[in-house]
């Protein structure tokens, strides 16, 4: 007989049941979990305080690193209190605003990356008339409809998640509460959702990531006419390192919503996860930092760092 109780509290798959790899699963996530934050918190301060970045290029990066300290902070500290406390458990509402944060900001994560290849595009392709297109009116438009899609696709995936029944199983076969993992333990028919899910993944992933190589087919055209080793290594500076995280970010989340549920795998699921909700958060201040002369240059004149 099937327990149709309404389940009150979910219970996330640590990392391992030995004491001493929870801590150190918590002094490891702690470690990159600060140098997230403090990597993004780096770019915001220093986007928003040095003049000479005050343009559409860094406003989105300065956007992206907001998006990435919510996402890494939706899901790294909550593992990490349960790893210290040797306690798995989450809230039902811990588990509905953990699950409405992780997709909200994978959507944005998305969108802004998109955003951010379509500003690269105008800058090389069409530099004469960069100001009058990407204009400020036009910027803060473009981050406003990525945030706001992004928000409206969180609370559809949550509701349509959580409109389910939890009855035989309370385990989530995940460090946090993810939509697959989710599927798997409801005693609901969970087709719709599945398809729901598939089609939403691949409808976003597949446009951005056609709108991106579009876009860097165009740019590489181009900059492979520039005559400057100096212009062409400017480019291509800006240029991979986006292109870089992109691709790992997308395949990823695509590998972990539309695979089948037959398919899903606890350790396999747990790698993807830390590739697409740790990674992307913890790299992205890091390449652009290493790979960017003007973020040195304002970086050392407001810390005094030498940024190599």
């Amino acid at each position: 007989m099937v327990n149709h109780t309404s389940i009150s509290e979910f219970i996330l798959q640590g990392f391992s049941d030995m004491r001493e790899l929870q801590i150190l699963h918590f002094l490891v996530f702690l470690a990159l979990y600060l140098t997230t934050l403090l990597g993004n918190f780096l770019i915001i301060i220093t986007v928003a305080l040095a003049h000479h970045l005050h343009t559409p290029m860094y406003f989105f990066l300065a956007i992206l690193s907001s998006v990435d300290a919510c996402f890494i902070s939706s899901t790294v500290p909550k593992s990490m209190v349960n790893s210290l406390m040797n306690d798995n458990r989450i809230s039902f509402l811990g588990c509905v605003s953990q699950l409405f944060f992780v997709v909200a900001c994978t959507t944005a994560e998305v969108s802004l990356l998109t955003v951010m290849a379509y500003d690269r595009y105008v800058a090389i392709c069409h530099p004469l008339q960069y100001i009058l297109i990407m204009n400020w009116n036009a910027c803060f438009q473009m981050a406003a409809i990525s945030l706001v899609l992004s928000v409206i696709n969180g609370m559809i995936q949550t509701a349509n998640t959580f409109r389910l029944h939890f009855c035989w199983s309370n385990v989530v076969e995940q460090y946090f509460c993810d939509i697959p993992q989710l599927l798997q333990i409801s005693c609901t028919d969970t087709r719709f959702n599945a398809i729901f899910t598939f089609v939403c993944v691949l409808t976003v992933g597949f446009f951005c990531s056609v709108f991106i190589l579009v876009s860097y087919s165009y740019i590489f055209s181009a900059v492979f006419k520039i005559q400057s080793r100096q212009g062409k290594h400017k480019a291509f500076s800006t240029c991979i390192p986006h292109l870089t995280m992109f691709s790992l970010f997308v395949f990823t989340v695509m590998f972990t919503y539309m695979r089948p549920q037959e398919m899903l795998s606890p350790s396999i699921d747990l790698i993807a996860a830390v590739l697409y909700a740790v990674l992307p958060p913890l790299m992205n201040p890091i390449i652009y930092t290493l790979r960017n002369k003007d973020i040195q240059v304002a970086l050392r004149k407001r810390t005094g760092m030498n940024v190599t």
